[in-house]
Protein backbone atom coordinates (compact mmCIF):
# COMPACT_ATOMS: atom_id res chain seq x y z
CA UNK A 1 0.00 0.00 0.00
CA UNK A 2 1.32 3.43 -0.93
CA UNK A 3 2.59 6.08 1.44
CA UNK A 4 -0.08 8.87 1.90
CA UNK A 5 1.09 11.93 0.44
CA UNK A 6 0.54 15.36 2.87
CA UNK A 7 0.59 18.55 2.35
CA UNK A 8 2.69 20.22 5.01
CA UNK A 9 2.86 24.31 6.24
CA UNK A 10 6.55 25.58 5.91
CA UNK A 11 7.29 26.85 9.89
CA UNK A 12 10.52 28.19 10.16
CA UNK A 13 13.11 28.80 7.26
CA UNK A 14 16.74 29.07 8.41
CA UNK A 15 19.64 30.33 7.16
CA UNK A 16 22.91 27.91 7.67
CA UNK A 17 24.99 29.64 4.12
CA UNK A 18 24.91 31.97 1.82
CA UNK A 19 23.40 28.85 -0.31
CA UNK A 20 21.77 26.73 2.06
CA UNK A 21 18.67 26.78 4.15
CA UNK A 22 17.06 24.77 6.94
CA UNK A 23 13.46 24.02 5.83
CA UNK A 24 10.87 22.73 8.86
CA UNK A 25 7.90 21.19 7.45
CA UNK A 26 5.11 21.55 9.83
CA UNK A 27 3.03 17.60 10.68
CA UNK A 28 -0.48 18.20 10.18
CA UNK A 29 -2.27 17.69 13.03
CA UNK A 30 -2.90 14.18 14.48
CA UNK A 31 0.34 12.78 12.49
CA UNK A 32 2.58 10.71 14.31
CA UNK A 33 4.79 8.69 11.94
CA UNK A 34 6.87 5.98 12.38
CA UNK A 35 10.54 6.75 10.75
CA UNK A 36 14.03 6.12 10.93
CA UNK A 37 16.89 8.55 11.49
CA UNK A 38 18.79 8.49 8.08
CA UNK A 39 16.06 8.52 5.70
CA UNK A 40 15.16 11.04 3.06
CA UNK A 41 11.45 12.27 2.27
CA UNK A 42 10.24 13.43 -1.43
CA UNK A 43 9.14 16.83 -1.81
CA UNK A 44 7.04 19.29 -4.42
CA UNK A 45 4.98 22.03 -5.27
CA UNK A 46 1.63 22.30 -5.87
CA UNK A 47 1.82 24.26 -8.83
CA UNK A 48 4.62 21.70 -9.85
CA UNK A 49 3.26 18.13 -9.18
CA UNK A 50 5.38 16.52 -11.92
CA UNK A 51 8.75 17.87 -10.26
CA UNK A 52 9.81 16.09 -7.09
CA UNK A 53 12.97 16.36 -5.42
CA UNK A 54 14.45 13.94 -2.37
CA UNK A 55 16.31 15.56 0.31
CA UNK A 56 17.74 13.51 3.81
CA UNK A 57 16.51 14.60 7.03
CA UNK A 58 18.29 16.92 9.09
CA UNK A 59 16.69 16.44 12.04
CA UNK A 60 16.57 12.72 13.58
CA UNK A 61 13.28 10.52 14.82
CA UNK A 62 13.53 11.99 17.84
CA UNK A 63 12.46 15.53 16.42
CA UNK A 64 8.75 15.64 16.59
CA UNK A 65 6.05 17.55 14.87
CA UNK A 66 7.98 18.16 12.06
CA UNK A 67 10.48 17.31 9.42
CA UNK A 68 14.14 19.09 8.27
CA UNK A 69 15.53 18.90 5.31
CA UNK A 70 18.84 21.21 4.59
CA UNK A 71 18.68 22.18 1.27
CA UNK A 72 21.48 23.84 -0.91
CA UNK A 73 20.65 26.20 -4.02
CA UNK A 74 21.07 23.48 -7.18
CA UNK A 75 18.69 22.35 -9.93
CA UNK A 76 15.30 23.82 -10.25
CA UNK A 77 14.03 22.47 -6.73
CA UNK A 78 17.30 23.28 -4.60
CA UNK A 79 17.00 26.69 -6.61
CA UNK A 80 13.70 27.87 -5.74
CA UNK A 81 13.45 26.82 -2.21
CA UNK A 82 16.75 28.47 -1.05
CA UNK A 83 15.41 31.43 -3.34
CA UNK A 84 11.91 31.98 -2.89
CA UNK A 85 10.60 29.63 0.06
CA UNK A 86 9.20 31.18 2.82
CA UNK A 87 7.14 30.40 6.46
CA UNK A 88 3.58 29.69 5.73
CA UNK A 89 4.26 28.01 2.08
CA UNK A 90 2.62 24.42 1.26
CA UNK A 91 4.53 22.05 0.30
CA UNK A 92 3.16 18.38 -0.63
CA UNK A 93 5.76 15.39 1.29
CA UNK A 94 6.10 12.10 0.71
CA UNK A 95 6.91 10.35 3.58
CA UNK A 96 10.51 9.16 4.56
CA UNK A 97 12.12 5.97 3.09
CA UNK A 98 15.41 5.14 2.83
CA UNK A 99 18.22 2.44 3.69
CA UNK A 100 21.11 5.18 5.17
CA UNK A 101 20.72 4.35 8.31
CA UNK A 102 23.30 4.39 11.51
CA UNK A 103 23.70 1.35 13.03
CA UNK A 104 23.52 2.50 16.36
CA UNK A 105 25.05 -0.28 18.63
CA UNK A 106 27.96 0.06 21.33
CA UNK A 107 30.90 -1.85 19.97
CA UNK A 108 30.43 -0.19 16.90
CA UNK A 109 32.34 2.69 15.00
CA UNK A 110 30.16 4.59 12.10
CA UNK A 111 33.25 6.46 10.05
CA UNK A 112 30.88 9.03 8.05
CA UNK A 113 32.41 10.73 5.19
CA UNK A 114 30.84 13.89 3.54
CA UNK A 115 31.19 16.43 1.30
CA UNK A 116 29.07 19.87 0.76
CA UNK A 117 25.68 19.13 2.30
CA UNK A 118 26.34 15.70 2.15
CA UNK A 119 27.21 16.13 6.02
CA UNK A 120 22.90 17.20 6.57
CA UNK A 121 21.91 13.61 7.78
CA UNK A 122 25.17 13.10 9.89
CA UNK A 123 23.87 15.87 11.92
CA UNK A 124 20.66 13.69 12.60
CA UNK A 125 23.04 10.76 13.31
CA UNK A 126 24.84 12.91 15.46
CA UNK A 127 21.49 14.40 17.47
CA UNK A 128 20.15 10.96 18.09
CA UNK A 129 23.13 9.48 19.59
CA UNK A 130 24.18 12.51 21.77
CA UNK A 131 20.41 12.90 23.28
CA UNK A 132 20.33 8.77 23.38
CA UNK A 133 23.56 8.91 25.26
CA UNK A 134 24.59 6.32 23.22
CA UNK A 135 27.55 4.11 23.64
CA UNK A 136 28.65 4.18 19.57
CA UNK A 137 31.49 5.95 18.11
CA UNK A 138 30.48 8.07 15.18
CA UNK A 139 32.97 10.16 13.42
CA UNK A 140 32.35 12.80 10.83
CA UNK A 141 35.27 13.25 8.09
CA UNK A 142 33.93 16.42 6.55
CA UNK A 143 35.59 17.97 3.31
CA UNK A 144 34.39 21.53 2.33
CA UNK A 145 36.24 24.41 0.24
CA UNK A 146 36.48 26.97 2.91
CA UNK A 147 35.72 27.31 6.50
CA UNK A 148 33.23 29.64 5.38
CA UNK A 149 31.33 26.67 3.63
CA UNK A 150 30.45 24.03 6.99
CA UNK A 151 27.10 23.67 7.53
CA UNK A 152 25.94 22.99 11.13
CA UNK A 153 29.23 24.42 12.42
CA UNK A 154 28.11 25.37 15.39
CA UNK A 155 26.10 22.44 16.28
CA UNK A 156 28.24 19.89 15.59
CA UNK A 157 30.95 21.69 17.98
CA UNK A 158 28.24 21.67 20.55
CA UNK A 159 27.66 17.60 20.10
CA UNK A 160 30.90 16.71 20.10
CA UNK A 161 31.27 18.76 23.58
CA UNK A 162 27.81 16.92 24.61
CA UNK A 163 28.74 13.30 23.28
CA UNK A 164 32.34 11.94 24.50
CA UNK A 165 31.53 9.46 21.53
CA UNK A 166 31.46 11.69 18.81
CA UNK A 167 34.09 13.30 16.89
CA UNK A 168 33.52 16.25 14.03
CA UNK A 169 36.93 16.62 11.50
CA UNK A 170 37.05 18.87 8.63
CA UNK A 171 39.36 19.19 6.16
CA UNK A 172 39.33 22.65 3.67
CA UNK A 173 40.50 21.52 -0.02
CA UNK A 174 40.74 25.47 -0.58
CA UNK A 175 41.14 27.65 2.46
CA UNK A 176 42.33 31.31 1.62
CA UNK A 177 45.32 33.48 3.96
CA UNK A 178 42.21 35.64 5.43
CA UNK A 179 40.68 32.43 6.28
CA UNK A 180 43.44 31.98 9.57
CA UNK A 181 42.60 27.95 8.65
CA UNK A 182 44.41 25.88 11.01
CA UNK A 183 42.86 23.10 10.66
CA UNK A 184 43.57 20.06 7.74
CA UNK A 185 44.13 21.49 4.36
CA UNK A 186 43.24 19.05 1.34
CA UNK A 187 41.11 16.57 0.03
CA UNK A 188 40.02 13.49 2.31
CA UNK A 189 42.23 10.64 1.38
CA UNK A 190 43.04 7.35 2.21
CA UNK A 191 45.42 8.22 4.65
CA UNK A 192 43.45 10.21 6.78
CA UNK A 193 40.22 7.42 6.36
CA UNK A 194 42.74 4.96 7.70
CA UNK A 195 43.83 6.94 10.86
CA UNK A 196 40.42 6.51 12.23
CA UNK A 197 39.94 2.53 11.53
CA UNK A 198 40.97 0.88 14.85
CA UNK A 199 38.56 -2.24 14.40
CA UNK A 200 37.74 -2.82 11.22
CA UNK A 201 35.04 -5.45 11.52
CA UNK A 202 33.11 -3.19 14.10
CA UNK A 203 33.58 -0.36 11.99
CA UNK A 204 30.63 1.10 9.62
CA UNK A 205 31.43 3.38 6.86
CA UNK A 206 29.18 5.46 5.38
CA UNK A 207 29.24 8.11 2.55
CA UNK A 208 26.89 10.88 1.51
CA UNK A 209 27.97 13.54 -1.30
CA UNK A 210 29.59 14.06 -4.64
CA UNK A 211 29.65 10.49 -6.55
CA UNK A 212 33.20 11.16 -7.28
CA UNK A 213 33.44 11.60 -3.60
CA UNK A 214 31.21 8.74 -2.79
CA UNK A 215 33.10 6.22 -4.88
CA UNK A 216 36.10 7.19 -3.77
CA UNK A 217 35.46 6.12 -0.20
CA UNK A 218 33.65 3.00 -1.61
CA UNK A 219 36.71 1.90 -3.48
CA UNK A 220 39.09 3.00 -0.11
CA UNK A 221 36.53 0.72 2.31
CA UNK A 222 36.61 -3.10 0.01
CA UNK A 223 40.65 -1.99 -0.55
CA UNK A 224 40.62 -2.31 3.24
CA UNK A 225 38.99 -5.67 3.74
CA UNK A 226 35.02 -4.57 4.52
CA UNK A 227 32.47 -6.42 3.55
CA UNK A 228 29.43 -4.82 0.95
CA UNK A 229 27.28 -4.99 4.26
CA UNK A 230 29.99 -2.45 6.23
CA UNK A 231 29.66 0.13 3.36
CA UNK A 232 26.80 2.54 3.11
CA UNK A 233 26.18 5.36 0.64
CA UNK A 234 23.65 8.39 -0.78
CA UNK A 235 25.04 9.55 -3.92
CA UNK A 236 23.66 13.21 -4.55
CA UNK A 237 25.14 13.50 -8.44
Amino acid sequence: MPKEILEMSVETVTTELPDTKTIRLKWPDGHNPEFKTGQFITVYWPDTPNYKRAYSLSSCVLDRGFYEVTVKRDGKMGTRLVDWVKTGDKLFVIPPVGKFLPVYEPNKHLICVAGGSGVTPFRAYAREATRRSLPTKITVLYSVRQPKDIIFNSEFLELEKANPFFKFLVTCTRPQPTDNWTGRVGRIDAAWIKQFVTDLPNTVFYACGPNPLVEFAEALVFELGATKEQMKTEKWG
